[in-house]
């Protein structure tokens, strides 16, 4: 799994590559973790290029998601692949994070 950063002008813009699963959840939570510290709570995670999510994967996001409900912050997710999609929407997690098809509809709801 491979990130990418970027600050934008309403929020931070995460891209994902790769897969996220037991091994790599946790890296993907720490580096956010540490984003939330720095101060950033408005978040894109551009799920593009992110071929697989576990459930390691999903209690990242999830945990990642209730951190920033405490500090007022907001998590969108965009231009997630269909069989990754369908894991948000099989979890349930589609109905707690809001998903956009695109990275510009993502940071214009921001």
């Amino acid at each position: 799994m491979e990130l990418q950063v970027k600050h934008e002008e309403k929020g931070t813009l995460v891209s994902v590559s790769g897969r996220m699963d037991a091994v790599t959840a946790p890296e993907f939570e720490k580096e956010l973790n540490g984003l939330i510290d720095e101060g950033n709570v408005n978040f894109v995670i551009d799920l593009a290029e992110l071929d697989y999510i576990s459930s390691s994967g999903l209690r990242s996001v999830l945990a990642t998601a209730k951190k920033l409900k405490t500090k007022s912050g907001q998590i969108y997710l965009a231009a997630l692949q269909a069989v990754v999609k369908e894991v948000f929407e099989i979890s349930g997690f589609s109905t707690i994070i809001p998903i956009y098809e695109s990275v510009e509809e993502a940071l214009a709801a921001l």
